[in-house]
């Protein structure tokens, strides 16, 4: 287990705040005892759970072509058939993953491929489960063409908690399964559009590991 380089500035110096706040309280306040433990241990419970928002864990990427890979930490919560209009133009599985604050928030390529399109979205904070987030909320749309030709299109997408959007590709990019290809600060929602013959593997509600969960299987 790692921690994240999306996490290590803000680390060091919410260490460093934090310090400062209760030295201060120590030099001012030195026989409230209880508050001075309080505030201590208040600061310990604020820095772990930040610190745990950036766990890297260090797993060993797959290499199973055909087999579509989680892009993220999560619950499955979309499955469904759906019209992708923004590159794909055709009609394809919806597969979603919700990510809450306690799940890792690397996102990970599902397939070996090269990225064909990418574009980034400004826009709105809905909450991930609302059903324009998708179309209105801050996202980037990326499609990886595998090595065969087929097509896949992950979307990450903000919410009312997750407001940076990070990302680590560009169009022409190659991309190992399982490789990371961005991150979504204190969580959101990750979207796979799938070909329409793709055998899907995971159930509603089911939980996903990025890279090590197998989300579909496509047709040779």
């Amino acid at each position: 287990m790692t921690i994240h380089k999306e996490g290590r500035v803000l680390l060091f110096w919410l260490m460093i705040l934090l310090v400062a706040a209760n030295y201060l309280l120590y030099y001012f306040l030195p026989d409230q005892q209880f508050w001075l433990n309080v505030s201590m241990l208040g600061s310990m419970v604020i820095y772990l759970l930040i610190l745990q928002f950036f766990r890297n864990p260090i797993i060993k990427l797959p290499n199973e072509p055909g087999v579509v890979f989680a892009p993220a930490d999560g619950k499955i919560v979309v499955i469904e058939e759906a019209f992708e209009d923004e590159y794909l133009m055709e009609k394809r599985k919806q597969v979603s993953i919700f990510m809450s604050p306690v799940n890792v928030h690397v996102n990970r390529s599902p397939i070996k491929g090269v990225v064909e399109f990418f574009k980034y979205h400004p826009g709105k904070y809905l909450v991930a489960w609302h059903p324009k987030s998708s179309t209105e909320n801050e996202r980037t749309t990326m499609v990886i063409k595998a090595e065969d030709g087929t097509k896949i299109l992950v979307r990450q997408i903000a919410g009312a908690l997750a407001r940076r959007i990070k990302w680590y590709v560009k169009e022409g990019d190659s991309l190992e399964q399982g490789g990371e290809f961005g991150f979504i600060k204190f969580g959101s929602r990750v979207d796979l559009f799938l070909p329409l013959d793709a055998e899907i593997l995971v159930g509603m509600d089911q939980k996903t590991k990025g890279a090590r969960t197998p989300i579909a299987r496509l047709k040779a």
